[in-house]
């Protein structure tokens, strides 16, 4: 059974007040969409579907994902039935995932397994089902729920590291445009006109700044038009935008080796939580290896998978992986060797978290210079093309 689809709505509803409200949300029918409403303590009196604005639920936030899991393991390690956590779950998590949560809650009460639940409420991404899988097999849904609220938490560390090396470059390129804009349409046309009346010659490439500028300034609603509409495309485009970034980033062998360590990261996160849940180890390859976006090592980790699934050792077919350090093998031999490979992923997992936050501190250290650089390189023709033709009628004038 799969999700329905999401249908956005224009809806006008009461408050307890007797006052209209008005407002967007998305829900799967108008019962549902009344049900939220009620929710938020509102009366649905009319709605109004947009016109192909079918979509599929988004999926559980990573800060949902730590909230539910946390509160199912101190609720089920502690004897608290499953119903009734969810009940309590459903109090801590947020306004858009707790109609999730108290579907959950129905279902299993109706005698639904939980993997099985999750599955058809969807939300859940195939890992996480796969762990309650595991977890509901063996009777310990609590620990398995702690185990994966650890792996949010350090993908959500993780994330916000990510976010931070993003934004700072981000920020400063936008302010650089809009510097850079403001000057060309405001300050350039001004400065043009007394540089005209006081004669002399002015040089092409300031005659060529000085046109651009008082252009833009004659068609301001043209340029602000064109603007939105770049705005609008960035939006629409993000995902083939950031995809572009990716990509380009691996041209970088900075940027790129923060990108594998970041995936790396996650990737042993997602393995500890799976095997210590009892998920064989070639099931739990194929899940977590859908974290790796890098080609080669997410090939080279299907042929282990493959390799262990037609009866291959662990400790041979590791040896392969040499997209991974030679340090990052040798541990995990040595932990299957041991018998406790699950604590070797563990540790790994916490040992690339950290190495991230170092590289993105190292590679934050390095844009802060190069944002500027390239700042200054962004307004450096507008200076000269001003400055430039003021020295030349000084020197006139000096003659």
């Amino acid at each position: 059974m799969s999700a329905a689809l999401l249908q956005s709505y224009v809806y006008q509803a009461v408050k307890p007040s007797g006052q209209k409200s008005y407002g967007f949300k998305s829900a799967s029918d108008e019962s549902s969409l009344a049900e939220i409403l009620r929710r938020d303590n509102l009366l649905l009196q009319r709605a109004w579907r947009l016109p192909g604005s079918g979509s599929m639920p988004k999926g559980t936030s990573t800060k949902d994902e730590v909230a539910l899991n946390e509160q199912l393991e101190t609720l089920l390690t502690r004897g608290v039935s499953l119903v009734e956590a969810l009940e309590v779950s459903a109090t801590v998590v947020s306004a858009e995932c707790r109609p999730r949560v108290e579907k959950l809650r129905e279902m299993v009460s109706a005698g639904t397994g939980f993997a099985g639940a999750c599955q058809q409420v969807g939300g859940f991404d195939d890992v996480t089902i796969a762990v309650y899988r595991a977890a509901e097999r063996t009777g310990d849904l609590g620990s398995a729920a702690g185990r994966l609220s650890e792996a949010a938490r350090r993908k959500q560390t993780i994330a916000a590291r990510a976010v931070t090396v993003m934004i700072y470059p981000a920020v400063i390129f936008t302010v650089s445009i809009l510097l850079f804009t403001g000057i060309l349409m405001f300050l350039v046309p001004m400065i043009a006109g007394q540089i005209r009346e006081l004669g002399g010659t002015i040089p092409w490439f300031s005659e060529y700044v000085f046109s651009v500028g008082e252009w833009m300034r004659a068609h301001m609603a043209a340029v602000l038009l064109g603007a939105g509409g770049a705005i609008f495309l960035i939006v629409a485009l993000r995902a083939k935008i950031l995809e572009g970034l990716g990509w380009l980033g691996r041209l970088v062998p900075v940027i790129a080796n923060l990108m594998i360590t970041v995936e790396m990261a996650r990737f042993f996160s997602v393995m500890a939580a799976m095997t210590r849940s009892g998920v064989p180890l070639a099931e739990a390859l194929a899940g977590a290896t859908g974290v790796i976006s890098d080609s080669n090592l997410r090939g080279q980790l299907d042929k282990l998978r493959r390799g262990l699934v037609e009866g291959g050792t662990f400790r041979t077919l590791i040896e392969e992986v040499d997209a991974m350090p030679l340090a990052t093998r040798r541990l995990l031999i040595a932990g299957e060797r041991g018998g406790d490979l699950e604590s070797v992923f563990d540790a790994l997992s916490g040992d690339m978290s950290t190495e991230v936050e170092r590289k993105a501190t190292r590679l934050l250290a390095m844009l802060e210079p190069a944002a500027i650089l390239a700042m200054f390189a962004l307004l450096a023709p507008l200076i000269m093309a001003i400055a430039i033709p003021l020295m030349t009628i000084r020197t006139q004038v000096g003659q």
